[in-house]
């Protein structure tokens, strides 16, 4: 479990936003789940009323797909940084560190990976792999067009590298957090019969396994708080096409790319929460010995979800390797 001071500096570092990032009543677009409406941290509502859905045209669809994102305030000179999200969530992950990102002056997009997010997917593409990476590279084509920092946390951190291997001249740089990179896919869940995989996804949408997550992650967090961060990461699995999403990735194999690792050409950070109690901070070393161009930065006092936990560090972070490897001008650092 975690020390009760990786929960104490998560407590730090919300008052601390609180003062950085303004709160007032919003918005939201039509197309959120309404219980939206029932969440009550601030930041959160705040970056949900910023999702909109831009339109990607793929091949494995007829017609394109309303891509849900959070897109920069404007274009910076900086190379745009793309945050992507872990298994089964959503751009929200990124409530705390997004606003810090954007004023530290970087171009900062947040992307729902496809399958995953506030993507409008009535008309329910294939969820594999390949369609996940394809959906990532058309939205850049079309939306983005430069390099990217590209950003992943946890399992991010697979559809990152799988990314960066596959289309290198849409990721300039990485960086992996806390990185599910070493598991083998779905495993035998990819062998079930459809009914056992559609039980398996609704335990997995469930509240009760959702509350228990965020038992795992934050300890000392109260019960409150939990009970409205499972709210938020449960949001999505409420359109009626989530659990058809869900259960197409998981019979697909899942992500296995541990040997693309040494493919990697990026430069990459690798930034580690010392305390993470689900996925050892030993493996940031392993990753380290694999990538070719790589560095690591460890974060005291946390777990497995540096910018939900300690937004400020991971900001930092994310910022100072923006600037030293983009040679970027005139990004403000965050002190």
């Amino acid at each position: 479990m975690l020390s009760s001071a990786t929960a104490t500096a998560a407590r730090i570092d919300r008052p601390m936003l609180k003062r950085q990032f303004k709160v007032v009543a919003e918005k939201f677009p039509t197309f959120l789940p309404g219980d939206v409406e029932r969440i009550k941290d601030k930041f959160a509502l705040k970056l949900a009323a910023r999702i909109e859905r831009l339109p990607v045209k793929v091949s494995f669809s007829e017609d394109r797909i309303m891509s849900s994102c959070v897109t920069p305030l404007m274009r910076k000179e900086t190379s745009p940084v793309v945050l992507l999200h872990g298994f089964d969530s959503s751009c929200l992950e990124w409530r705390y560190t997004y606003p810090l990102l954007e004023e530290a002056g970087l171009e900062t997009w947040a992307f729902d990976i496809l399958g995953w997010g506030f993507s409008d997917l009535e008309k329910l593409p294939p969820c594999d792999v390949a369609s996940k990476r394809e959906h990532f590279y058309k939205f850049w084509k079309t939306h983005i067009e430069r390099p990217v920092v590209l950003v992943g946390p946890s399992l991010g951190a697979a559809v990152a590298i799988d990314i960066a291997v596959n289309h290198p001249e849409a990721v300039e740089s990485l960086v992996l957090m806390d990185a599910s990179v070493y598991s083998e896919g779905t495993g035998n869940l990819a062998t079930l019969p459809k009914a056992a995989a559609y039980a398996g996804v609704y335990l997995l949408k469930s509240v009760p396994l959702r509350l228990y997550a965020n038992f795992l992650c934050f300890k000392g967090v109260s019960l409150e708080t939990k009970w409205d961060w499972t709210k938020i990461g449960r949001l999505h699995c409420l359109y009626p096409w989530w659990e058809d999403a869900a259960v197409s990735f998981m019979t697909s194999g899942g992500y296995n790319v541990t040997s693309l690792i040494k493919k990697v050409s990026q430069k990459t950070l690798i930034v580690w929460g010392e305390d993470d109690q689900i996925i050892s901070n030993k493996l940031a070393w392993r990753l380290h010995g694999e990538l070719p161009n790589a560095s690591v930065k460890q974060i005291s006092d946390c777990g497995h979800l540096p910018h939900v936990e300690k937004p400020a560090a991971a900001a930092k972070l994310i910022t100072e390797f923006v600037r030293e490897t983009c040679q970027c001008k005139e990004v403000e650092s965050i002190s």
